[in-house]
C-alpha cells in the first residue's frame, strides 16, 4: 500500500521533506558495547605482551619493548582492517570467500612444502616473506567461516554435490595441510566452530555425524598417502602429562606446572603489573601461549576475572548481533566470528589453567603474535558491520499535497 500523506503520518509539510528520499538506506551505529570489550582487550594485551616479554627481549639482546612495539605495529595494520571491514556491505563478502580460501591454501602449501616455511618449537607453521613472518593458519579461521556461511544461508543440507565441489572440498585441503604442520589445536578449533554455524541452522546431527567421519577418514586416507603418522608421539605424550604433569616435572610436564605455580603465586590481588617472577626464567612462552599464566601471577583472581568477564561480554553481544541480523547470513557470520574467537579464548585459558591438555593457541588480542591479531581484529569488523541495522524506507509513496 502507498505511503499516504495525511494528519497520522505527517503534520505538516516541512515534517514531510524531513523523511529521506525514495529507498534510502539508514545504517545505525555499530555495536558500542562490543567495541569498547576489544579495546580493553587490545590495551590489556600491549601491556600484557610488555610486562611478559621483556625479560626474554633482553635475553635476546633487544629492547625490553620490542614485542610490544612489534604488536601496537601489527595492532595498526588491524586497526585499518577492522575500519574496512566495517564499512563494506558484509554481504559482498560471499563473492570473496573461495577466492580467498584458495588465497589461504596457497599459502598454507607455500609453508608445508616449500622452504619459505619456517620451523619453530617442531612446528612448521609461519612463513617468511622477506621481513614480514606470519602464520597462514590463522586465517583459515575466517576463510571457513566465509565458506561455511556461503554453504549454509540457503539450507542445510551437507550432501549438495555443489557445496561439496565449491565449498567443502577447499575447507578439506585446508584442514589436511594444517594438520601436516603440525597444527592439531587449529583443526581443533576449526571444527567446533564448524559444527556450532551448522547446529545453528538446526542443522542434521546425524549429518554432522556422517560428515565429520567422512572429514576424519579424508584426513587419515591423505596421511597414508604421504606416508606420515596420524599423529605424533609428542601429541600423545601432553594428554599423559596433562593427566600427571609430576610424571615428567623437568620435560613435558615442566610448562604446566610453572604455569600453575604462576596462578598459585597470584593469589586473589596478584604480585603486582611487572612482578611476575615465573615469566623471568621459568615460564616458556610466557608472552604468547602462557600469557594468561603471566597475568593470573601479576593480577591475580581480579585480572583474571576481568578477563573472563571480558570475554563473555564478547560471545554475549556477538551472540546479540547474530540474533539481529537481517539475513541468514549474516547470522551465520556473526555466530561464527563469535564462537571462533570465544573458543580460542577459553581453550588457551584453559590450558594455562591445566583444565585441557597443552595446545599452541594464542589468546585472542592478548597473546603476542601479528597474524592472530590482525585476523582476529578484521573478524571484529566484520562483526560490528552486521551490527549495523539497515533499514529500508518504502520505496513508493506519494506526496498529496
Amino acid at each position: 500500500m502507498p505511503y499516504q500523506k495525511n494528519k497520522q503520518n505527517v503534520n505538516n509539510t516541512n515534517d514531510y521533506d524531513k523523511l529521506p528520499p525514495t529507498g534510502d538506506v539508514v545504517i545505525s551505529t555499530a555495536d558500542r558495547t562490543l567495541m569498547v570489550v576489544v579495546t580493553f582487550l587490545v590495551v590489556i594485551g600491549l601491556m600484557a605482551t610488555f610486562s611478559a616479554g621483556a625479560p626474554k627481549a633482553m635475553d635476546m639482546g633487544q629492547n625490553p619493548a620490542s614485542f610490544a612495539l612489534k604488536q601496537f605495529i601489527y595492532l595498526v595494520v588491524g586497526f585499518f582492517g577492522l575500519k574496512y571491514f566495517m564499512k563494506i556491505d558484509y554481504k559482498k563478502l560471499k563473492d570473496w570467500a573461495v577466492p580467498f580460501a584458495w588465497f589461504v591454501i596457497i599459502m598454507l602449501a607455500l609453508v608445508d612444502f616449500t622452504p619459505l616455511g619456517v620451523m619453530v618449537n617442531g612446528a612448521k607453521r609461519w612463513i617468511m616473506l622477506g621481513p614480514i613472518q606470519f602464520q597462514p593458519s590463522e586465517m583459515t579461521k575466517l576463510a571457513v567461516i566465509l565458506l561455511l556461511a556461503n554453504a549454509f544461508h540457503r539450507d542445510g543440507n551437507l550432501f549438495d554435490t555443489t557445496k561439496w565441489t565449491r565449498y567443502f572440498i577447499p575447507i578439506l585441503i585446508m584442514v589436511f595441510l594444517v594438520f601436516k604442520q603440525p597444527n592439531l589445536s587449529m583443526v581443533v578449533l576449526l571444527f567446533l566452530t564448524s559444527s556450532v554455524m551448522y547446529l545453528s541452522i538446526a542443522g542434521s546431527v546425524i549429518q554432522m555425524i556422517s560428515a565429520a567421519g567422512a572429514l576424519i577418514a579424508s584426513i587419515a586416507g591423505g596421511f597414508i598417502l604421504f606416508g606420515q603418522k596420524l599423529l605424533h608421539g609428542y601429541q600423545m605424550q601432553r594428554i599423559q602429562i596433562w593427566m600427571d604433569p609430576s610424571s615428567d616435572p623437568q620435560g613435558a610436564g615442566y610448562n604446566i606446572i610453572q604455569s600453575l605455580l604462576a596462578f598459585a603465586a597470584g593469589g586473589f590481588w596478584g604480585v603486582g603489573y611487572g612482578n611476575s617472577k615465573q615469566k623471568l626464567a621459568w615460564l616458556p612462552e610466557g608472552h604468547t601461549d602462557f600469557i594468561f599464566a603471566v597475568i593470573a601471577e601479576e593480577l591475580g583472581f581480579l585480572g583474571c576475572f576481568l578477563i573472563i568477564g571480558l570475554f563473555w561480554t564478547f560471545i554475549h553481544r556477538g551472540i546479540i548481533i547474530a540474533s539481529k541480523a537481517n539475513d541468514m547470513y549474516g547470522k551465520l557470520l556473526a555466530v561464527g566470528i563469535t564462537l571462533s574467537i570465544g573458543w580460542q579464548a577459553f581453550i588457551n585459558m584453559s590450558v594455562s589453567s591445566s583444565l585441557i591438555p597443552a595446545t599452541g593457541v594464542p589468546l585472542p588480542f592478548i597473546s603476542y603474535g601479528g597474524t592472530s591479531l590482525v585476523v582476529s581484529l578484521c573478524m571484529v569488523g566484520i562483526l560490528l558491520n552486521i551490527s549495523k541495522k539497515r533499514i529500508k524506507r518504502i520505496k513508493n509513496y506519494e506526496r498529496n499535497y
